[in-house]
């Protein structure tokens, strides 16, 4: 939303480089960089929204969420469907804040959809025993 009202046009160029890096990894078939590249939009966008302590909050969640979304994704297309990312680039740069909003939620519920938590691996030990 913030983000949509403040960014400037150097911005929305940082933005579109970006996701370009991510679709090259893409293309190069590095999963482990273009979810990171991903991930890291989500970041960009937090800061152009001029929220330093929740860019930092989505930074620490990212890296955290990542594992979670590299174990359980199930819908490997999922990680190549751009548009989401370049539509709520286009929605920043027409300065849509409702439509950037929107956009954003819709995206989260998408990535949670693209994952099959139900086959939860096993641990082998307690988290009793795993913190002595």
């Amino acid at each position: 939303h913030s983000a949509a009202l403040r960014a400037t046009a150097e911005d929305v160029t940082l933005l579109k480089a970006h996701i370009a890096k991510e679709h090259d990894a893409v293309a190069r078939n590095d999963r482990g960089l273009a979810l990171y590249l991903s991930g890291q939009l989500h970041v960009q966008i937090a800061k152009i929204a001029g929220q330093s302590t929740i860019a930092d909050f989505v930074e620490t969640l990212i890296a955290r969420s990542s594992l979670i979304v590299a174990l359980y994704w199930k819908r490997e297309s999922a990680l190549c469907e751009s548009h989401a990312h370049h539509s709520l680039v286009s929605a920043i740069e027409a300065n849509d804040a409702k439509l950037a909003e929107e956009l954003m939620v819709s995206h989260l519920v998408d990535l949670h959809s693209a994952l099959d938590l139900r086959d939860v691996p096993e641990v082998a030990t307690s988290l009793k025993d795993i913190l002595g």
